[in-house]
C-alpha cells in the first residue's frame, strides 16, 4: 500500500538565530515541499517558548496555502484549549473557502501551562473540557446553525458563515498522547495525529485501542486515516545525518524544555536533551536514502499508518531542511508508491 508523505513545521529556534530566521525557513520550507513533490505541509503551534516559534498554526497556514497551488496544509495542531471553538472552526472554514478545500485542522489538548493563565480559559479547559470543545468545533464546522448548552460553553443558536465548501465538513484529526484521548478521537470516528515523542510500537497499541472502540462505536476503522510524525533528515550515510542532527538538536531542545511552566505547579516536563536526540535518531527515519526507505516502510507495515509527516528541520539550517526535502522526494518517496 502507498504511504502518503507530509512534512512537519515546528518553525524551532535554533541556538544563535532570531525568530525571522526559523518562521523564513518554515516558509521557504512549505513552498519547496509543494516544489518537490509532497503531499502536503502541517505546521505546529506554540507560546511562549523558542521549541516553535508559530503562535498561530491557522494564521501560518494561510500564508501558507496564499504561497502554494496545490499542496494540502495542515495544523498539527491548533491548541483546543486556549481557543474559542467557534472562533476555530470559522477560520478554519474560511481557509476550506478560500484555499479550495487544501485545509486540513488538526486540533489538540495542549499542555497544562500559562498559556491557559494568559489566555484567561483556565485549567479546568485543559483537564475536562476537551471533548466539549472538540464537539462544538464538528458542530460548528458542519455549518448551518449552532449553539451550546454544555458545562463550557453556552450561547443561542446563531449561523455559521463561511459554510463549508468540504462536505459533510473538513477534515478534522485530534493530536492524542493519553489514552482518553485516544477515546475521545475514537467515539467520534476522527484520526489521530501521533507524535515523533513515541515510538512504533506505543503507536501500534494507540492505533489498535483506536480501532476497537471506534468500531463498538459504529465507525469503520479501515475508513480512518491516522497521520504519524516522524524525524527525517537525509545524508549520505547515516553516521553523517546523525552527527548533523547532534549538532543541533539537543540546544534546541534543552531551550523548549526549559521553557514550559506549569499553570499550577505541577513538575515541568524534564528530558535529558541529548539522549532524547539519540532515541529520535535510532527510530525514525534518519540515514542515507536507503536507511529512511527502510525505516518508513517498516514503520508503516507495524502501526498500519499510511500518513506520514516528516519534521524536516532537526539540523536547524535552512540549508539542511531544504536539502532534506528535495533528497526525500527524489530519492525516498518514489519508493513508498505503489
Amino acid at each position: 500500500m502507498p504511504v502518503r508523505c507530509g512534512i512537519f513545521l515546528l518553525a524551532g529556534r535554533f541556538p544563535g538565530q532570531d525568530d525571522a530566521t526559523a518562521l523564513r525557513r518554515a516558509v521557504d520550507a512549505v513552498v519547496c515541499a509543494e516544489r518537490s513533490g509532497f503531499d502536503d505541509a502541517w505546521i505546529a503551534e506554540h507560546h511562549f517558548m523558542p521549541y516553535g516559534t508559530c503562535p498561530s498554526a491557522v494564521t501560518f497556514a494561510a500564508h501558507a496555502l496564499g504561497r502554494t497551488t496545490g499542496l494540502v496544509v495542515g495544523t498539527a495542531v491548533s491548541v483546543l484549549s486556549t481557543a474559542h471553538p467557534v472562533a476555530l472552526a470559522e477560520q478554519a472554514l474560511l481557509l476550506d473557502q478560500v484555499s479550495d478545500g487544501r485545509f486540513r485542522l488538526g486540533v489538540g489538548r495542549g499542555g497544562p501551562w500559562v498559556d491557559l493563565e494568559v489566555f484567561g480559559t483556565g485549567l479546568d479547559r485543559y483537564d475536562n473540557g476537551f471533548g466539549e470543545g472538540l464537539d462544538l468545533v464538528l458542530a460548528a464546522m458542519a455549518g448551518g446553525r449552532v449553539d451550546a448548552r454544555g458545562d463550557r460553553f453556552r450561547f443561542r443558536p446563531v449561523p455559521i458563515v463561511p459554510e463549508p465548501l468540504t462536505r459533510p465538513r473538513p477534515p478534522v484529526a485530534v493530536a492524542c498522547t493519553s489514552t482518553a484521548t485516544v477515546e475521545i478521537a475514537a467515539l467520534r470516528g476522527l484520526p489521530m495525529l501521533l507524535g515523533m515523542h513515541i515510538d512504533d510500537e506505543d503507536k501500534a497499541a494507540m492505533v489498535a485501542h483506536h480501532s476497537e472502540v471506534a468500531r463498538a462505536a459504529g465507525h469503520d476503522p479501515s475508513m480512518i486515516e491516522h497521520v504519524s510524525a516522524v524525524v527525517a533528515h537525509v545524508a549520505e550515510d547515516r553516521e553523517r545525518a546523525v552527527r548533523e542532527l547532534r549538532a543541533a538538536m539537543p540546544g534546541w531542545l534543552a531551550a523548549g524544555l526549559a521553557a514550559h511552566v506549569p499553570v499550577d505547579g505541577r513538575p515541568a516536563p524534564s528530558r535529558d536533551p541529548h539522549r532524547y536526540t539519540e532515541e529520535l535518531c535510532a527510530r525514525h527515519p534518519v540515514g542515507s536514502p536507503e536507511d529512511c526507505i527502510a525505516r518508513l516502510r517498516a514503520a508503516a507495515a507495524h502501526t498500519g499508518i499510511r500518513h506520514v509527516i516528516m519534521m524536516v528541520e532537526g539540523a536547524g539550517t535552512r540549508e539542511h531542511t531544504l536539502t532534506t526535502i528535495e533528497r526525500l522526494a527524489a530519492e525516498v518517496l518514489p519508493h513508498l508508491a505503489p
